[in-house]
């Protein structure tokens, strides 16, 4: 049996979980995933996302076949059945204390990880930065050269196994505490301004032409996105509800590494 079938096998029998050939399958796959021969989601060639069900099921088995154990660093302890990443030095990987990743995570060269969360599964592409107290969940693609600023949240997904994770595409820019979940896709070069939340139900709507144009769960290439309202409905009465608005597109001249700020000022929005 392939490690596919070892793993379908025992998603579906869970007392498979015991048998040693089952075991080491699940560990190699996790083994994998960390140096990033394999990833939860991959590029297709025509521009859309292959989500890879049977490697998730994978990461959820690998849980219950570890035992919790003490990981000492220093003075500090942790009590968990998951190791931590280690020799980043040979990664080509800059590390700032406190950023922790978890085993079965991949980090590639040329990353920045400041005090952050990266867990496992995620996947993080070349010259990203992962900013202070951000977070990139469980299953996370993360393009290369992305920058997730200070406090924002990349939303995790384990089950159901069917379920897309959010990608972040190549050369986003992604504003302070934005949060990002239930499988929504950030288009390349894309910018967020601070705030913007988004969830696979969210209205994103384009209002730089005559009539407005709505996306759920994508943002389109180079778009600049802030946060915004639109009227809602309720048997109380109308009240005004979260979405996110296209104002613009970042300019094809301005450098892939533009701050945030300079994506907004090009489309006439104060900073």
């Amino acid at each position: 049996m392939d490690l596919k079938e070892i793993i379908e096998s025992a998603w579906e029998d869970r007392s498979l979980i015991e048998n040693k050939e089952v075991s080491v399958a699940i560990k190699t796959i996790i083994d994998d995933l960390d140096i990033g021969k394999r990833r939860i989601a991959s590029p297709t060639e025509n521009g859309e996302w292959e989500v890879h069900e049977w490697l998730k099921k994978a990461v959820i088995l690998y849980f219950p076949i570890m035992k919790m154990q003490l990981i000492e660093v220093g003075p500090f302890q942790f009590h968990d059945k998951i190791k931590l990443k280690s020799g980043y030095d040979q990664l080509g990987v800059r590390v700032v204390p406190h950023a922790i990743a978890r085993y079965g995570s991949f980090i590639n060269k040329n990353t920045v990880l400041m005090p952050s969360y990266v867990n496992i599964g995620a996947y993080v592409d070349s010259g990203s930065m992962v900013d202070t107290w951000a977070t990139v969940g469980s299953c996370a693609q993360i393009g290369t050269n992305v920058h997730l600023s200070g406090g924002v949240g990349i939303g995790g997904v384990l089950e159901p196994v069917q379920a897309a994770p959010v990608i972040i595409e190549d050369n986003a820019f992604i504003g302070s505490r934005c949060i990002i979940v239930e499988g929504v896709r950030i288009g390349k070069e894309a910018v967020l301004g601070a705030n913007v939340v988004l969830t696979a139900s969210s209205k994103i709507i384009d209002v730089t032409g005559d009539e407005p144009v709505e996306y759920r769960g994508y943002v389109p290439e180079r778009s600049v996105v802030i946060p915004g309202t639109i009227p809602k409905k309720f048997p109380a009465g109308e009240y005004q509800v979260p979405c996110a608005l296209i104002i613009g597109k970042r300019k094809e001249s301005t450098d892939k590494k533009t701050s945030l700020n300079n994506a907004l000022r090009e489309n006439n929005v104060s900073v």
